[in-house]
């Protein structure tokens, strides 16, 4: 922008600024040379013509500045007209100033001689005044009494409080103390007082309790239809060393709560100045600002009045609807600026009161007095509209609601009328007959049954109540304790506040009536105490002078005169029969310090005989984590220097009613259940009706042992309380490992009865047999039980032969075997194929049970330093059992195997005492062999329900190696054998062949290639020698050298042998 464009020029001539434009700005310079334009001119070509264009620029300029004085010359003319305008005022006021200061000394002289008869008149008039002013005063008064009625009657007592204790303040003034028409409305004013107290202490009662109108139950849904704040936490600080919890912490900043109190404990507010107060508070002025504040709150609702705090909650800013009427003071701002919860800023209001009155020690012992009666009727009631919700159910009322239960629904009467599950397996024997049979504790009363549901459900409830009403307890308790603090504080400033309220044992509790967090907690706790000891039959008695000493500890009671011994939470136990009542002198023992109240606060009991079974003690694993979850929340919520308290007491009664009691007497009726599962006669009898098939699932029909399918169900009955209980897992597998280990005794036992002094048994207890038993390709079945030291499935079919024909050796070596050596009871051989299934079963069982154990475990291993609580590691795994159950289960089924083995050894050796020169061809095979093979029929027909097919195989799949070998070795003790002898023994293989092919779990084609290289063998003794020398030159692998040899020392009619066969035959056969 150039120096020049902000000059006034008119439209018409704007060329001006064109050539204004043009002129270069250095003439404009504050400090103009002329000479390099001088030196221009006198140098340049054009001298005339620059010459001219300066004149031109001249001319412009001239006709610019005219421009600009004739743009400015109007206001410079009006300038100089104010200015003499100004000098003219200026000196009129001059003159009139000088008249005045005349005036005000003429009247100086008047007022002086008159000062005497003015003080006077104004003396006069400032007593009118204040007379005027006691009867404005005497007239509101006398209509206060009035006044505060309504505002009681409205709930509105804060502004009833602040009324009050004004009106008392003024009636102690000097001009209204002599008056006696207000002597009435004194004691009016003091019965009030003591009617103000009730009605406040009344209200807070009713909120402590969540009964009131702003209790958190009732206030969270009417904040949500208003959009309110449902928030729990609040943050109240004030100028005190003490910390106090999250829950009665407000937001910092500079107000503070409860600093109205003096020495005389009665409030008294700064705004009291010669009754000011009263001019702007009366009954009209009153309704009109409640109306004023619900109105104006819905529209700052509506409008947006509101503010949004960080965490996207709404926090409204208006005064809450009991305080529309109090007189603003630092408690009502503060109230207002509060984001705390309603019921929460409802409480802190009440509290205030009292302390305005000065009845916080009264408050607090009367909250004390009332607090375990008032405990009791709430669990008392709770249980009650839940068993009439439960009779409805059952009476067919109330559909629409009974809908809405989810726990303890018809729980009672399915107790009074249980019937056993009809459900039955396919082999005919119901499931839950066997477990009933043995576990002491019904269906319903099991880990995971509906009474264990109802009882955990039931303290559920029951401990979300009072810990919402534990909550109320300790904002209220330290707001008195606060309150109490103070005025400790101004009566005694040399007392340290900390030295007080660290103690809980001090005599700060007298400054609240005895009422404390500690005392308040011990309370709750007891009766929870008492709840949990009347859902176990458990009756409390009074303790010993020891446990009262802890009881006393643990409690944390103040000093008082009342005996309030029936706050402590030890006590000794004594259990009554599941059939009777329970009585009364127990629980009139615990309470006995309330007796002086009258017959009308004894507690008889909560009820709970209407909703849950009479076997109470096993309801102490429902009980275990309810009270759990109880402790950590209720220490969660405790200030930090309350921590001391010793706040998990109720916990502690619970593990050690479980410690001391539950366990020894589950150990005990746990280990009558497993001995009578395995001392039953039937126990380890297979099962009579068992399925057509083998089936893996046991709700199929799978037919597992009744001894050990009880204990598996014990097991698992056991380790579901140890579920339920974390802590005390480690002692209940210790049990279970007792009743596994009995139980496998008793297997053991069973086992050695079976096979003791047999043959096949002392077999596969030697080394040599062991080894090439667990080389042998068909152990590869236990791969997924035992595969330490098992061969792999694919090995070759060099090794697979070789380790075949060993074991073959060592049992033909066996021979002749006596029948005596055998198992020949076909009984004691489906006792063993049974007895193998059952185990594994269990194995498999246990090991499940040991993973989940081990998890669960860990999870809490995980949780030790946040919780102190920790269990006790089992001493054993539950993985080496199963291992246990796994081994003697292949020992049943290599006992089998080598059985069969035997069988085939035993028939067969027959073979070698008779001569095979028949002089006609037999239609049947050997007697031996049909024997054999019936016998191999029949046992596998038995075993089909008790052993799964792979199991099967390896049973009967040792047969055929060891018949196959047989037949081969049996070539040696025959002298002769004619052609129909050869067809005999073809026959005899067949009939094996075919019985071995009947197995379903048998692979057909081996046991085909085996004994068609028997028949082979001997179909070689129908050729002649030139023949035979001729095929073994072609087949020189097919048979061994010793069994080609073999072919030439057996005697056959019609076939020559030269003597030098032997020769000729080591010629063809391979060195």
């Amino acid at each position: 922008m150039g120096i020049f464009d902000g000059l006034p020029i008119s439209r018409d001539k704007s060329y001006l600024r064109e050539e204004l434009s043009k002129i270069d700005e250095n003439w404009a310079a504050a400090r103009f040379d002329s000479l390099p334009h001088v030196v221009h001119i006198l140098t340049s070509k054009d001298r005339e013509g620059d010459v001219q264009i300066l004149k031109e620029q001249s001319d412009i300029i001239e006709e610019v500045v005219d421009e600009v004085v004739h743009a400015y010359h109007g206001g410079f003319n009006k300038a100089i007209q104010n200015y003499s305008q100004i000098l003219r005022l200026f000196s009129e006021s001059t003159q009139d100033i000088g008249a005045l200061k005349v005036d005000l000394a003429e009247a100086k002289k008047l007022i002086g001689a008159r000062n005497k008869q003015l003080h006077q008149l104004w003396y006069r008039s400032v007593t009118l005044r204040h007379i005027i002013s006691l009867l404005d005063q005497i007239e509101g008064i006398a209509k206060v009494p009035g006044r505060i009625e309504k505002l009681i009657a409205e709930k509105q007592f804060y502004a009833a409080v602040q009324l009050h204790l004004q009106s008392s303040l003024m009636l102690e003034r000097e001009g209204l103390q002599t008056v006696g028409a207000l002597q009435d409305v004194r004691s009016e004013l003091t019965k009030l007082r003591g009617v103000l107290f009730y009605k406040v202490l009344e209200d807070l009662h009713s909120h402590l309790y969540n009964k009131g109108e702003y209790s958190s139950v009732v206030s969270s849904i009417n904040e949500i239809d208003d959009a309110m704040p449902t928030t729990t936490a609040i943050a109240f600080s004030m100028n005190n060393s003490q910390p106090l919890s999250r829950r009665t912490r407000l937001l910092k900043g500079d107000n503070q709560l409860g600093t109205f109190g003096a020495g005389d404990r009665f409030y008294r507010p700064s705004s009291i100045d010669g009754g000011s107060s009263f001019d702007g508070h009366d009954e009209d002025v009153g309704m009109d600002g409640l109306d004023d504040a619900t109105s104006d709150g819905y529209t700052m609702r509506v409008n947006g009045g509101d503010t949004v705090s960080r965490d996207g909650k709404i926090v409204s800013l208006h005064i809450p609807i009991w305080l529309s009427d109090s007189t603003p003071d630092e408690f009502v701002e503060a109230m207002r600026k509060s984001d705390a919860p309603l019921h929460v800023k409802y409480l802190q209001t009440m509290v205030e009161c009292l302390c305005m009155l000065g009845k916080v020690a009264a408050a607090g012992a009367i909250i004390s007095q009332r607090l375990r009666p008032t405990i009791h009727e709430i669990i008392t009631t709770k249980i009650k509209a839940q068993a009439d919700h439960v009779n409805c159910s059952r009476t067919g009322i109330g559909q629409a609601a009974s809908n809405m239960l989810t726990g303890l629904h018809y729980l009672k009467g399915r107790l009074e009328s249980h019937q056993l599950p009809r459900q039955k397996r396919q082999s005919g024997i119901p499931l839950a007959g066997t477990l009933l049979a043995v576990s002491p504790v019904s269906p319903v009363m099991s880990p995971a049954g509906t009474a264990q549901t109802a009882a955990k459900e039931l303290l559920d409830s029951i401990f979300d109540t009072v810990v919402r009403i534990f909550e109320n307890h300790i904002i209220v308790g330290e707001l008195l304790e606060l309150k109490s603090l103070q005025q400790v504080d101004l009566n005694t400033p040399k007392v340290a506040a900390a030295d007080i309220n660290w103690n809980p044992d001090s005599d700060a509790s007298h400054d609240t009536g005895g009422y404390t967090l500690g005392f308040s907690l011990t309370v709750l706790q007891s009766e929870c105490q008492q709840l949990i000891c009347e859902i176990l039959r458990a009756t409390p008695e009074a303790a010993s002078a020891d446990a009262a000493v802890q009881t006393a500890r643990l409690a944390s009671k103040a000093p008082s005169k009342d005996n309030r011994s029936e706050d402590g939470l030890s006590f000794a136990f004594r259990f009554t029969d599941a059939t009777i009542p329970i009585p009364n002198q127990g629980a009139d023992i615990i309470r006995q310090g309330w007796s002086r109240r009258g017959p009308s606060v004894l507690q008889e009991g909560y009820g709970t005989a209407a909703l849950l079974p009479e076997q109470g003690i096993y309801l102490a694993a429902s009980v275990y984590r309810p009270v759990v979850q109880f402790t950590d929340k209720v220490a969660s919520m405790l200030p930090e220097k309350f921590s001391q308290l010793g706040n998990d007491g109720l916990l502690t009664f619970v593990e050690n009613f479980v410690k001391d009691h539950f366990l020894p007497t589950m150990f005990v009726d746990y280990r009558k259940g497993v001995q009578q599962a395995i001392s039953s006669p039937a126990a380890f009898r297979p099962r009579a009706h068992a399925p057509i098939s083998y089936t893996p699932s046991i709700e199929k029909g799978r037919p597992v042992l009744q001894g050990l399918l009880a204990i598996d169900l014990l097991a698992k009955e056991v380790l579901g309380w140890a579920q339920a209980m974390p802590k005390f897992a480690g002692d209940l597998i210790n049990y279970v490992q007792t009743f596994l280990e009995r139980t496998y005794e008793r297997c053991r036992t069973s086992y050695m009865e079976a096979v003791l002094e047999k043959q096949s048994y002392m077999l596969i207890g030697r080394h040599d047999v062991e080894n090439l038993m667990r080389l042998d390709p068909a152990s590869s079945c236990f791969q997924n039980s035992l595969d330490q030291g098992i061969r792999e499935p694919n090995a070759s079919d060099a090794e697979t032969i070789e380790v075949e024909m060993e074991l073959s050796d060592i049992l033909l070596n066996l021979r002749p075997i006596k029948q005596e050596n055998l198992i020949r009871d076909d009984n004691k051989l489906i006792l063993l194929a049974s007895l193998s299934d059952s185990l594994e079963y269990v194995a498999e069982s246990i090991e499940r049970l040991g993973n989940s154990s081990m998890k669960d475990h860990d999870r809490r291993e995980e949780k030790r330093n946040h919780h102190s609580r920790t269990s006790s590691a089992p001493t054993k795994d539950l993985a080496s059992f199963a291992e246990e159950y796994r081994k003697l289960s292949i020992d049943c089924l290599k006992v089998l195997r080598v059985e069969m083995q035997l069988e085939t050894v035993f028939h067969m050796q027959e073979m070698t005492s008779r001569e095979y020169l028949d002089d006609q061809d037999a239609e049947e095979p050997d007697d031996f062999v049909i024997s054999l093979t019936s016998q191999i029929t029949r046992r596998d027909e038995e075993m089909v329900p008790f052993v799964a097919g792979e199991k099967r195989n390896y049973i009967f799949g040792g047969i055929c190696s060891i018949a196959a070998n047989a037949f081969m070795k049996a070539l040696v003790d025959i002298k002769s054998i004619n052609l129909f002898g050869v067809q005999q023994i073809c026959r005899n293989s067949i009939a094996l062949e075919q019985a071995l092919a009947a197995i379903s779990s048998i692979d057909n084609e081996a046991i085909q290639l085996r004994l068609d290289r028997v028949r082979t063998y001997y179909e070689l003794l129908n050729m002649p020698f030139e023949a035979l020398l001729a095929f073994i030159a072609e087949h020189k692998h097919l048979f061994t050298s010793a069994e080609y040899t073999n072919l030439l020392k057996v005697q056959v009619p019609g076939r020559e042998i030269p003597s030098d066969s032997e020769d000729r035959l080591a010629e063809v056969l391979p060195r």
